[in-house]
Parts: C-alpha cells; structure tokens; sequence
C-alpha cells in the first residue's frame, strides 16, 4: 500500500467547503470511492495553524491512483481547480509505502479491565 500525502494552506473563507469537500459523502470521496485499489482519505488540520491541512490518500499501489486519475481526468481536473482557488498553496509532499499497520499501546494499557 502507497500514501500519498499532500498539504494545503486553505483561505479562511473556504475552509468549511474545503472540509466538506473531503468529508463523508464530499466531492473528494465521490471521484475515489468508485476506484479500484482506492482505501480512503484522512484530512488532518493542524492546530496551531487552523488553515492548514494534510490529506493523506490511501491506495493499493501507484498503478491503482495512476490508472484511477487517467479514467476520472475531467472530474479530478474539476477538483483541483476548485481547490486551488480554495487553498494558498498546496504541496505534495510524497508518496510513502506504508510498511506496517498496527496500533502500538504503552505497556500495562489498553487490556481491558485494567485501565
């Protein structure tokens, strides 16, 4: 699996539609989800600096997003546009191979009945 992390610095204006756009049921969701190999979005806002985000796009493989963004161009297209007059910046950061998945709890929690 591949992540694809990406940060935006969103005008104040737009950061409810910018949220919504990336929400359940959001314009984001509704491109990928019909995508084979496509495993989800997480949107994380920085709380320091409220206008800014990272969207992080999980994928099966690199080949899943390329042929995923050849068959939705038009629409993908759209998107980014709207993003853009949305955001300040936006960044990709890169694209990481997730390497392990798992939850890591500190020794003596998260058994339940002892915490």
């Amino acid at each position: 699996m591949i992540e694809i992390v990406r940060e935006y610095v969103v005008k104040e204006q737009f950061r409810g539609q910018f949220e919504l756009a990336f929400g359940p049921g959001g314009s984001w969701s509704e491109v990928f989800a019909r995508a084979p190999g496509f495993r989800g979005t997480t949107l994380l806002r920085d709380e320091k600096n409220p206008r800014r985000y990272l969207a992080i796009d999980l994928w099966g493989s690199e080949a899943h997003r390329a042929q995923c963004l050849i068959d939705e161009e038009s629409e993908y297209v759209t998107l980014e546009a709207s993003f853009a007059d949305w955001s300040e910046s936006m960044v990709e950061l890169g694209t990481f191979r997730v390497l392990a998945e798992g939850t890591v709890r500190p020794r003596g929690r998260g058994r339940r009945g002892r915490d």
